[in-house]
C-alpha cells in the first residue's frame, strides 16, 4: 500500500474500496516485471557468498512463525522473511543481523538509487522503496529489532546501497524519509479506514496502472484540472477549492488571484497560472481548438534530415535498437528511407556494434538536422560513450547534440514555445492529433520491452519485425510533429 501510495494515492482507495470488475487486465509489460523481478531474486540469491536462512517455501502465519524463530536463533541472515505488529506486515526479501538486532533489506531489479546525474551527482534514494523498508524497520522498531533507522537495497548494479531514514531528503528539503514515511503511514491508514477521501489524477504512471480506463471515466466525468498538461495532484488539490473544473479555469481572469509576484495559491507563480488558464481555454474550444506558438522556433536548414529513435531494455541495461528516418530535399517525403541498427543479441558487443554504426552512419549523413524527442536519446548516448570510449569522445557526443543541428522538440520546443489541445504532451498524443497512426495496436515503450523480451526468447522474426515497425513509426512521428510545428502560427 505504501509502495502504491507514492505513486499515486487514488490506487490504494480503488484496490480497497472499487469493484473488481472494474479493473483493466494487467498488462504484458508489468506481467514481466513481476517475472522478471522474481527471477533477479533468485539469481542474486543463489549467487549469494553469504550464509542465509531460506523461509521462502513457507507462507502466512507459518512464515511468521519461522521468521521470528530465526530472529530468536541470531540467524545471521534471513531471506524471504515475514515481520508484523498491530496493523503494519511486511515480508522483507532480507534481514540482516547487526549488532544485537536486525536491518532490513530488499532486492530490486532496478537501480538503487534516481537522478543519478550523467555528472557526479551521486543520486539520491527512491521514495517508493523507501517506504516498503521503512515499515519493515518500523516494525523491527516496534519489536526491539531494529539497531538504527537504516535499512538497504541490493539492485541491479550488484550494489549495496544504505537508506539512512534519518537524513534529510535534500539540501533544500529538511523532512526525513523517516517523516515522510510517517505521513505516508497515516494516509495509508486513513483510506484503509474510509476516513479519507481520495481523487484521480492524471499523469504517467497512469497508464501501466489496471485502475486506467476507471479513473480516466471519472475524470472526464468530473472535467478534472489534472487533464491540463503539467497541472499535477498536488497543484489540483491547491486550485481545487477556487477553481474545481478544466473549464472553470478556462473563464477565471489569472490577474484576479494574483499575489505580488505570486498567487494566492501555494507553489503556483503567476505564469504557471497563466499557462494553465491558456491550456484549459484551449482544451475547452472543442472543434476550433488549434495549437499555436507561443514564441518564435528555431528549426535548423539543412540537405539533409534525421528522425531518430532508439529502444532501450530497462531490465537488461541495453540499448539495442537506433532507429532513424532520413529525409533529403527539405521536406520531401517521398525521398523518406527508414535506416535501423539492432543489436542481435544481449552482449557488450552487440551494443557496442550498434552504437558504432548509429554513429558511423550519423557522421556519413552530415551535414545534417536531427530531430529527436526528449532528453533520453542523448541521455543513452552519453552512457554509451562511457561504457564504451573507443568508439567516440565526450566531445563527439556533445558535437553531435549540438543544439545548432539536433534538436530536442519536446524540451526546447513543444514545452517552451507551443500550446496544444491534448491533455499531455506525449510524442503519441501530439502526432495522432496530427492525423498520424501507430500501425501496432498497441504502441508504447513498455509494450516493445516486453516484445524485445520474447524476441531474445524465441528469435521470432515476427516479433523483431514488430519491433522495427514500432520504432519506425516512432520516428515517423517525430517527423510528423516537426512538419507540424514549422506550420504553427
Amino acid at each position: 500500500m505504501l509502495y502504491d501510495l507514492i505513486n499515486c494515492p487514488h490506487r490504494v482507495t480503488m484496490d480497497l474500496h472499487a469493484d473488481p470488475n472494474d479493473r483493466d487486465e494487467t498488462s504484458a509489460f508489468v506481467k514481466l516485471l513481476w517475472e522478471k523481478g522474481a527471477l533477479f531474486e533468485k539469481e542474486v540469491i543463489q549467487g549469494t557468498h553469504e550464509t542465509f536462512t531460506d523461509l521462502s517455501l513457507f507462507r502466512g502465519d507459518e512464515k511468521l512463525a519461522q521468521t521470528t524463530q530465526a530472529m530468536l536463533r541470531g540467524d545471521a541472515l534471513i531471506y524471504s522473511g515475514r515481520i508484523a505488529h498491530d496493523n503494519l506486515l511486511g515480508e522483507p526479501d532480507l534481514m540482516r543481523r547487526q549488532g544485537s538486532g536486525y536491518i532490513a533489506g530488499d532486492i530490486k531489479s532496478g537501480a538503487g538509487l534516481e537522478d543519478v546525474a550523467e555528472s557526479d551527482n551521486p543520486g539520491k534514494p527512491k521514495k517508493h522503496y523507501a517506504m516498503q523498508l521503512a515499515l519493515y524497520t518500523d516494525i523491527l522498531e516496534k519489536q526491539g529489532h531494529s539497531p538504527e533507522r537504516k535499512a538497504f537495497i541490493w539492485d541491479i548494479n550488484g550494489e549495496e546501497v544504505t537508506y539512512d531514514f534519518t537524513l534529510p531528503m535534500g539540501p533544500r528539503t529538511p523532512k526525513t524519509l523517516w517523516m515522510l514515511y510517517q505521513e505516508c503511514r497515516t494516509e495509508a491508514a486513513a483510506i484503509l479506514q474510509d476516513s479519507k477521501k481520495t481523487l484521480p489524477a492524471y499523469g504517467g504512471v497512469c497508464k501501466m496502472c489496471h485502475w486506467y480506463s476507471a479513473c480516466m471515466s471519472q475524470m472526464e466525468k468530473s472535467d478534472d484540472l489534472t487533464l491540463i498538461p503539467e497541472l499535477g495532484r498536488v497543484k489540483r488539490d491547491e486550485l481545487l477549492s477556487a477553481i474545481p473544473t478544466t473549464h472553470a479555469m478556462a473563464s477565471i481572469e489569472p490577474q484576479e488571484y494574483a499575489e505580488g509576484k505570486s498567487t494566492i495559491f501555494k507553489g503556483i507563480g503567476q505564469p504557471s497560472l497563466d499557462k494553465f488558464h491558456r491550456r484549459a481555454k484551449l482544451i475547452t474550444a472543442g472543434d476550433d481548438a488549434k495549437p499555436y506558438l507561443t514564441s518564435p522556433i528555431y528549426l535548423p536548414e539543412e540537405p539533409r534530415e534525421l528522425f531518430f529513435d532508439i529502444e532501450v531494455d530497462p531490465m537488461r541495461d541495453l540499448c539495442y535498437l537506433h532507429g532513424f528516418i532520413e529525409r533529403n530535399a527539405a521536406g520531401d517525403n517521398k525521398t523518406e528511407k527508414f535506416v535501423y541498427f539492432f543489436a542481435e543479441e544481449v552482449s557488450d558487443e552487440a551494443e557496442k556494434h550498434a552504437f558504432a554504426q548509429a554513429l558511423q552512419y550519423i557522421n556519413d549523413s552530415s551535414p545534417c538536422a536531427i530531430y529527436y524527442y526528449s532528453k533520453y536519446e542523448r541521455t543513452i548516448y552519453r552512457k554509451l560513450q562511457k561504457k564504451y570510449p573507443d568508439v567516440c569522445t565526450e566531445q563527439d557526443i556533445e558535437t553531435l547534440f549540438d543544439p545548432t543541428q539536433a534538436v530536442d522538440l519536446y524540451f526546447d520546443i513543444v514545452l517552451k514555445a507551443t500550446e496544444w489541445p491534448t491533455r499531455d504532451y506525449s510524442i503519441k498524443s501530439l502526432a495522432k492529433y496530427l492525423g498520424f497512426q501507430w500501425r501496432d495496436t498497441n504502441p508504447s515503450g513498455a509494450a516493445s520491452i516486453e516484445w524485445f523480451d520474447r524476441w531474445i526468447q524465441t528469435q521470432d522474426p515476427e516479433i523483431q519485425q514488430r519491433i522495427l515497425d514500432y520504432n519506425e513509426d516512432d520516428c515517423v512521428a517525430t517527423r510528423v510533429l516537426k512538419d507540424g510545428l514549422a506550420q504553427l502560427r
